[in-house]
């Protein structure tokens, strides 16, 4: 990386730092407050009942064992939310197994002797609590809020793909990217974040153990300057916030978690900014919850692809033409949910079965169906859905083909992988940059096996009744061809420019071209 490079990508991040770690740190914060305030009694009251305790540590450890990304999905369709609200209650569900077990041992680890003791000397039960078990039990119970403190820093970073705003961000959007400056610097932001947090606590339990209060009141301050700290993004933008609510509308902005969607994110918000209304960004949030919170109005707008909503929420299984599809996509949606489709940006990001351009032509393999006879010793390769998703069954269907062995991996890796040789051939997205920096070629299908995949503009039902907000986004309608948008996001995956620089150039290009006929 050149040192000009280098210095734009750091004071990139530098400009995002107040806002993600600030999310992250309330956040954590909150979790653990709330953690602290139900473990602790919790385990004061199974510490002296075994039965409470047997099945208070069976639920706590069932938690713990639930993968943290399905939890948080979980919790959006029951919260009926995304962001904060879903990320909220799942670590404080994970903060609570190991204070609720280290108090219950602290408790009960307490000398007997020194019970009876306490008992001999007509202390009462909240006397003996209060005065000998806690106190005695207090270097085992910070322990307890030292890993959780660790573990719920760690796990915030999930936060993203439900709509949290935490360092969490930087890390997706740097693998959707293939961005490692990114992935590394919220890394390594979270891990500093995780080690400072635990030494804090650590400084606490030490000033327990030695009875030193300049050690409580060292670890204290520094727990609240941390809290200061994580305040001052989110403060700066409420206030922000306040100075403009009277003149401009919010609009809550969600895209799904790859190159393309992190490009329009920045399209779309410039050009709301400019029609004067205040945009909140949500990136990297994943397009089941997406649609879940478009259909619930937790966001406002978002870009989404006609066939997702073809399959995957109309649970159609027969392939229609784009106009068709549009049509019909347009009146679900308004008559399920009352979501408006401003209509498409111009291109369709579809799709498509992908090979190195030099085999296809040495090969003759001009469409799926002359993959049949080579399928039985190849390898296909797609992102981690495809191979689960209902168009993948259906293409494998008609044209039978049964390929030696189905390849899913990181999107941002298959198109390398194709080009290498790792794998024959791919299940690609047609308006993917990397199809032809890898010289890759995109395979007809004449069966028609996948739906078409029109990138639509979504408004949820209260954003319709918002005024000017549907013509703010109008002029976009039709405005970008497949090539445009090739060539942004060949900008951020090969050329690794920000999403918001490859956005304004897409958007001269955009301006610069000749009107045309919106596309369907």
């Amino acid at each position: 990386m050149r040192v000009e490079e280098f210095v734009a990508q750091l004071r990139e991040r530098l400009a995002q730092l107040p806002d993600f770690l600030g999310g992250h740190i309330l956040l954590c914060y909150a979790a653990l407050g709330v953690g602290l305030a139900v473990s602790i009694p919790l385990g004061v009251l199974a510490s002296r009942r075994a039965r409470i305790a047997e099945w208070t540590l069976a639920v706590a450890g069932v938690i713990q064992t639930v993968p943290s990304l399905a939890l948080l999905a979980l919790l959006v369709p029951v919260l009926g939310g995304i962001g904060f609200g879903p990320s909220f209650v799942a670590l404080t569900l994970y903060s609570t197994l190991p204070i609720l077990a280290n108090t219950i041992v602290g408790v009960r680890g307490v000398d007997a002797t020194l019970v009876q003791a306490a008992n001999g000397l007509g202390m009462s039960e909240s006397q003996l609590l209060f005065r000998v078990q806690l106190p005695l039990a207090a270097p085992v119970i910070i322990g307890g809020i030292r890993t959780a403190t660790v573990l719920v820093v760690g796990t915030a970073t999930l936060a993203t793909p439900v709509g949290g705003t935490t360092l969490g961000n930087y890390i997706f959007q740097g693998l959707s990217s293939l961005n490692y400056f990114s992935t590394v610097f919220g890394c390594m932001l979270a891990a500093a974040l995780a080690v400072l947090m635990d030494q804090l606590v650590r400084l606490m339990e030490l000033a327990v153990t030695r009875r030193s209060r300049r050690m409580a009141w060292t670890s204290t301050v520094g727990l609240a300057l941390v809290l200061v700290l994580g305040l001052c993004g989110p403060a700066a933008r409420a206030v922000a916030a306040i100075d403009t609510t009277s003149k401009r509308q919010r609009v809550v902005l969600a895209t799904a978690p790859f190159t393309e969607q992190d490009i329009l994110s920045e399209l779309l918000a410039d050009q709301l900014r400019d029609a004067g209304f205040d945009v909140e960004q949500k990136k990297g949030v994943e397009e089941s919850i997406i649609f879940e919170a478009l259909f619930q109005n937790k966001i406002d707008c978002c870009v989404e692809y006609s066939g997702n909503v073809w399959a995957l929420v109309m649970k159609r299984t027969d392939v229609a033409d784009r106009i068709a599809t549009l049509h019909e996509v347009t009146q679900y949606l308004g008559d399920q949910y009352g979501v408006l489709c401003v209509g498409s940006l111009g291109f369709e990001n579809a799709y498509a079965v992908a090979m190195p351009r030099n085999r296809a032509e040495s090969l003759g393999i001009r469409s799926v169906a002359d993959l049949v006879p080579h399928a039985p010793d190849w390898r296909v390769g797609g992102d981690e859905m495809i191979f689960g998703r209902p168009e993948w069954s259906r293409m494998r269907d008609l044209y039978s083909l049964r390929f030696r062995r189905t390849v899913a991996m990181d999107d941002t890796l298959m198109y390398a992988a194709a080009a290498e040789g790792a794998v024959d051939a791919i299940v690609a997205y047609s308006s993917d940059g990397r199809i032809k920096a890898f010289n890759l070629a995109l395979l007809d299908d004449p069966l028609r096996a996948f739906p078409p995949y029109d990138a639509l503009m979504l408004l949820s039902r209260d954003a319709v009744k918002r005024a000017g907000l549907r013509d703010a986004l109008r002029p976009l309608v039709g405005a970008i061809r497949l090539e445009m948008m090739q060539e942004a996001n060949r900008l951020v995956d090969m050329e690794k420019q920000s999403p918001r620089n490859s956005a304004r150039t897409l958007r001269r290009a955009m301006e610069q071209q000749q009107p045309s006929t919106p596309s369907p």
